[in-house]
């Protein structure tokens, strides 16, 4: 298997950006360590691992799980939980190698069992088989040709969760941060894995803690007295110094407001809020 299928890479961006494997400026300096507290909307007291509604649940799953792909904020493709991906004949057959180090939080290896998984749960990815080929590789049939799919595994819905449903259950991922405190539609608590084969590229706070807050006002008004970092709200409130706040991705065109004591790459990813719900991956204590 080729390590990167470059047809694919090379149509978003040009091949330095490829070589940016953080994602973050090199006028940044990201640094280790602090607690993340964000106050998000969409929680609902169903909410669970495999079936994430509303903002909260998205975020913290962009916390503790990864996908096969990621994209990039400059819109640039590249390997999260696959280090490469190849296809012979224009998309409908594909095969992902994984990363030989990828672990879940409780300790057991990723499976190509877990990886098939995500294409057994998602219909609309078209998927006739998936086998697996090798302790680290899976190869996919599609019922038509999809020369995309690299790229339509980076959303944040094709998360990689365990096949076993108990395991799903418990919240086990292979990111970053496991789960310390999850209680549904209303609190999580995210700490920081010991050892990751991300470290020092990705996973710069301690912990990370989302809260739910309904109301945007109120959101906003615990953003202005400092009882938390980041909110999902597009404006700030009458009483908020604006030189205290940073509006995400843009200032023309906001999805969420962060205090200026969080750090965030040159570029923040847009497609989904929360830089792409990788906030808890790729921001820092500033």
């Amino acid at each position: 298997m080729t390590r990167l299928d470059r047809r694919l890479l090379f149509t978003t961006g040009a091949a330095a950006a490829l070589l940016a494997a953080t994602g973050v400026s090199a006028h940044a300096s990201p640094k280790r360590g602090g607690r993340l507290v964000a106050a998000l909307s969409g929680a609902d007291r169903s909410d669970t691992w495999a079936q994430p509604q509303g903002i909260f649940m998205q975020a913290a799953r962009g916390a503790v799980y990864e996908t096969l792909t990621e994209i990039a904020a400059d819109g640039t493709l590249r390997g999260d939980i696959a280090s490469g991906w190849a296809t012979q004949d224009g998309g409908l057959t594909w095969e992902f190698e994984t990363h030989s180090n990828v672990t879940f939080h409780d300790g057991l290896a990723l499976g190509m069992d877990d990886v098939a998984a995500v294409f057994a749960r998602h219909a609309d990815l078209n998927v006739l088989t998936a086998e697996a080929t090798g302790d680290r590789t899976l190869q996919i049939t599609l019922t038509a040709p999809n020369p995309s799919l690299p790229y339509v595994l980076a959303a944040p819905k094709f998360a990689v969760l365990p096949a076993d449903p108990a395991r799903q259950d418990a919240g086990i991922g292979t990111g970053l941060y496991s789960v310390q405190k999850f209680q549904a539609g209303r609190h999580f608590i995210g700490t920081r894995v010991s050892a990751h084969r991300k470290d020092g590229t990705a996973g710069w706070f301690d912990t990370v803690e989302l809260v739910s807050i309904p109301s945007d006002t109120v959101r906003a008004e615990a953003l202005r007295d400092t009882l938390i970092d980041v909110a999902d709200i597009v404006a700030l409130d009458a009483y908020s110094d604006p030189l205290d706040f940073q509006l995400l991705p843009s200032d023309h065109a906001p999805q969420q407001v962060a205090r200026k004591t969080i750090g965030v790459p040159a570029a923040v990813g847009a497609a989904w809020p929360l830089d792409d719900l990788r906030m808890t991956q790729r921001w820092w204590m500033a």
